[in-house]
């Protein structure tokens, strides 16, 4: 009898949802005109929630009759799956809403003050959910932990345009711990560097190769119009390195964290030969190479 009523109380649920959601299935502009836009982008953001409740309350159903030894059909399960689809729904309402952004995990709403209280909501909520999975699946899928085509595209599309996401998945992967983050290497840091760095789109902006992004340092070889024929450089995180020794500059990224810059410098490298009778000579060349790398502040 207690099995029945659960799945009378579970079907009533759903039903409810299902009346309380239906008046935004269709919004015309009329509809969004009526009541202005920042409530009907709340209203579509409302459905969405209500939609994955109904989804969750479905598989609560399959659940209960799989065990009276029905066979259902599955409703999910992929939670990656879901969140992807509360993003579009974000994306709906960001659309309707008008001068709306989704930034960095955090779903920002220009307009009025109301405007901003439910921005100060859906930062800690959904949204911020929904941005964190997102970033990390791109994390994981730029540093080869994983391939997930969705974000592989997401932070292509970003990185061409100098956006906001790709920067801060590359900043996220640029002061992560490497055992546990990775790094990103290859043409597609290069180019993640020059998105990071501010300086896509910008005429005569340098070129990098041999990048390694990853443990609080950006590693590789930088090739401009001050260094025509390439030069090596090290960048080192300022709230994770110690002051370098020598030459250096502080320089800023699209996140707004600051970096110790190095280039490799002349250095004289011997190489000992034997001239007989035990003793020593070197041959000495001129070498370009990069300074010692600062000590890090947790080990010091």
């Amino acid at each position: 009898m207690k099995k029945k009523t659960k799945l009378y109380t579970l079907f009533l649920a759903a039903a409810i949802f299902l009346s309380q959601s239906m008046t935004i299935f269709a919004v015309t502009e009329s509809d969004v005109e009526a009541v202005g836009k920042e409530t009907a982008a709340g209203n579509v953001f409302i459905w969405f929630l209500c939609a994955i409740a109904f989804l969750k309350i479905s598989q609560k159903i399959d659940s209960f009759l799989s065990s009276l030894g029905i066979n259902v059909g599955h409703t999910g399960g992929n939670m990656m799956a879901e969140l992807m689809v509360a993003a579009r729904g974000l994306t709906t309402a960001k659309n309707i809403g008008g001068g709306s952004s989704f930034r960095g995990g955090s779903f920002r709403m220009g307009g009025s003050s109301s405007s901003v209280n439910q921005s100060s909501f859906l930062s800690g909520g959904l949204a911020g959910a929904v941005g964190r999975q997102f970033t990390q699946s791109a994390m994981h899928t730029m540093t080869g932990h994983s391939s997930n085509p969705i974000s592989r595209r997401a932070f292509e599309s970003s990185v061409k345009k100098g956006g906001d996401f790709a920067n801060g998945v590359t900043g996220a992967v640029a002061k992560g711990n490497i055992s546990y983050t990775g790094s990103m290497t290859g043409t597609q840091a290069a180019q993640a560097l020059t998105s990071y760095m501010g300086q896509t789109g910008i005429p005569d902006a340098p070129s990098y190769s041999d990048v390694e992004i990853g443990g609080g340092r950006i590693m590789g070889t930088e090739t401009s119009v001050e260094y025509p024929n390439g030069a090596a450089f090290g960048m080192y995180n300022t709230e994770q390195y110690m002051t370098p020794e020598g030459h250096y500059e502080t320089v800023t990224t699209a996140d707004n964290a600051t970096w110790y810059k190095q280039y490799a410098v002349d250095t004289v490298d011997r190489t000992p030969y034997m001239i007989g009778e035990g003793k020593i000579a070197y041959h000495e060349n001129i070498v370009q190479k990069l300074p010692n790398m600062p000590k890090r502040k947790d080990r010091v």
